[in-house]
């Protein structure tokens, strides 16, 4: 990375953290970089890159030598989220290792974790989630699809939209209703395998950027699937996904500060090189303080951004931290690259231009994993947490002394 846009930081400063970033580099632009467009046209990235990716011990870097992992620690996964970004590629890989793995590491039995774990680490098995459906976004609790307790299985019914990786994917982790009508009506998460009957697919969607991370819907129809198929207990499933979604929500905003430093990496250079009025672009004082003010913007969201990082891996992120995290990191990001392609003038709307597929792909950084305004409504009832059980205790208080 160049050192005047980012800070000195000592989160990715070990040997191991250089060697595991350099060969990152080194794949993607190997690898990657020379089919992407390709890719894009595609729709959705190769399974055999994904196996590669795997191969090299890029995905799932947490998860413990046991079930195939390197064993790292969480600082290794979030430094992968932001260099594939910084060097202009989007996927799913978020999904796949900082979501749905997570999800089986600590709330799945140990058979689901050995039968899970070792294929999604080696790329074999791609994952996805399914949480939000046509009628139910950031609503979790609007959930329609069902799973019908049949005895020894479920029958599940119901359709996911928005699903990352849920083209290439060969399994999705499912939010569905179950015992629905009874006292014990809930949200269970089940894994559900793409190659169940009543199962499908629809075609990935065409979206305005982020190309090669295919999205699409899903559809069950009287999928049949195990009981054994249940991560943790049933009817526990929306409290399971409150839990995890602060790790969600901390790795778009990971990408968001990725994006955002390899945008300005690569805007210095296009001004340094690209010319007008017989002077570079970087010789004109409007372009060097657009881009001091997106370098500050970069190195203070980085701070806030590797201390929540810490915080992830000694298990104290609060969801109030990754809310704040996910809400002003992307919005600094869209800053950022609406400045960025501005200066870039012409070029800067042409596809072939990383400032272009960045633009397109950060406008939905607000929107998925909860939108910007969920974050906002999230961040105030913290604030506001204790007036609330304050006027709570009085209201009891009140209903005790009348009942009196």
């Amino acid at each position: 990375m160049l050192s005047n846009i980012t800070i000195s930081r000592d989160l990715y400063s070990s040997d191991e953290h250089q060697m595991v970033r350099q060969a990152l580099e080194d794949f993607i632009k190997k690898e990657a970089l020379p089919h992407y467009e390709k890719w894009e046209k595609e729709g959705c990235m190769p399974k055999s890159f994904w196996q590669k990716f795997g191969e090299q011990g890029f995905l799932c870097m947490d998860i413990p030598e046991e079930y195939g992992g390197s064993g790292f620690d969480f600082s290794f996964s979030s430094m992968v989220l932001e260099e594939v970004r910084r060097l202009g590629i989007d996927f799913g890989v978020a999904v796949h290792s900082d979501i749905v793995a997570p999800y089986i590491l600590n709330y799945g039995t140990e058979e689901q974790k050995q039968r899970f774990l070792p294929k999604m680490v080696s790329g074999e098995w791609i994952g996805c989630i399914g949480m939000s459906e046509p009628s139910a976004g950031s609503d979790l609790k609007s959930l329609k699809t069902v799973a019908t307790d049949m005895g020894d299985h479920y029958l599940i019914n119901g359709s996911k939209t928005f699903i990352t990786n849920g083209y290439v994917a060969d399994f999705v982790l499912c939010a569905c209703r179950t015992n629905k009508g009874t006292d014990s009506e809930g949200i269970s998460l089940i894994m559900i395998e793409k190659d169940r009957e009543g199962f499908t697919t629809g075609q990935p969607f065409e979206k305005i950027g982020i190309k090669c991370q295919d999205t699409c819907e899903l559809f069950f129809e009287d999928v049949k699937v195990p009981k054994e198929n249940l991560l943790g207990d049933e009817g526990m499933g929306f409290r399971l996904m409150m839990n995890e979604l602060p790790r969600e929500r901390l790795g778009i905003a990971v990408e968001a500060l990725g994006t955002a430093i390899g945008v300005v990496e690569k805007t210095l250079q296009y001004v340094t090189e690209r010319r007008a009025f017989k002077k570079a672009i970087a010789d004109f004082q409007n372009t060097q303080f657009k881009l001091a003010d997106c370098a500050a913007e970069v190195q203070v969201y980085q701070s806030f951004l590797d201390r929540c990082v810490e915080l992830q891996m000694e298990h104290k992120l609060t969801t109030e931290q990754a809310s704040i995290a996910k809400f002003k990191a992307t919005d600094m990001l869209d800053k950022v690259v609406d400045e960025c392609l501005q200066l870039h003038g012409g070029y800067g709307y042409i596809w072939e231009y990383d400032v272009a597929r960045a633009y397109a792909a950060a406008r939905v950084t607000r929107i998925y994993g909860g939108t910007n305004e969920i974050m906002k409504l999230i961040i105030s009832r913290g604030l506001f947490k204790e007036h609330y059980l304050a006027e709570k205790r009085k209201a009891a208080a009140n209903g005790a002394a009348l009942q009196n």
